[in-house]
């Protein structure tokens, strides 16, 4: 388990943060240690939580170029036959999975394959599993295309919370399933499109973990 890229900044300035209101206590109120304790115990589980948003759990993700793994930890809230309209232009089968500020925040690709599409739209704070914030809110579109020629699109999508998305890809660039592809900042959703003949392996209201959990075959 490591911390995060995105968070280390946030981390050492909150750090810095707290110590300086403690020392402050010190300072200006050195009698008031039950306040001092209050604030203290507060502050650290604050930097806790804080902490636990930017973990990034190290782990041999296990290839398979017949199966869709999970790109995001969190709950299944979609699956159905939807129309994409911004790339494949045409019917395909919809999950989507919901990342909770618990969940790790890291996005992994969900197939090996070359980045065909690349797109960042801006747009709304919508809540994550409000059916209009796939196609309103604040969100990238990537296309992965694998090897045998097949098309996977996936969003990243922002909530109410979650406004910051970070996508690491660029077209052209080839990555492996399981790669860090980006980075939600507190949770959102990740919707993933795939093939009409593609057999849908997890349920509503499933657990998923990002890289390990299969979610289709192919």
């Amino acid at each position: 388990m490591t911390i995060h890229k995105e968070g280390r900044t946030l981390l050492f300035v909150l750090l810095i943060i707290l110590v300086a209101i403690i020392w402050a206590f010190d300072y200006f109120f050195p009698e008031q240690q039950l306040i001092r304790n209050v604030v203290i115990g507060v502050g650290v589980i604050f930097y806790l939580i804080v902490l636990q948003f930017f973990r990034n759990p190290i782990f041999t993700v296990q290839k398979n170029p017949k199966q869709v793994i999970a790109p995001a930890d969190g709950k299944v809230v979609v699956i159905e036959e939807a129309e994409e309209t911004e790339y494949l232009k045409g019917k395909r089968k919809q999950v989507s999975i919901f990342m909770s500020p618990v969940n790790v925040h890291v996005n992994r690709m969900p197939v090996g394959g070359t980045i065909s599409y690349y797109r960042y739209h801006e747009g709304k704070y919508l809540v994550a599993w409000h059916p209009k914030s796939s196609t309103e809110n604040e969100r990238t579109t990537v296309v992965a295309k694998m090897d045998n020629g097949v098309e996977i699109l996936f969003r990243q999508i922002a909530g109410a919370l979650a406004r910051r998305i970070k996508c690491y890809v660029s077209e052209g660039q080839k990555l492996e399933q399981g790669d860090e592809f980006g980075f939600i900042k507190f949770g959102s959703r990740v919707d993933i499109f795939l093939p009409l003949d593609a057999k849908i392996t997890v349920n509503l209201g499933d657990k998923t973990t990002g890289g390990k959990t299969v979610i289709a075959e192919f």
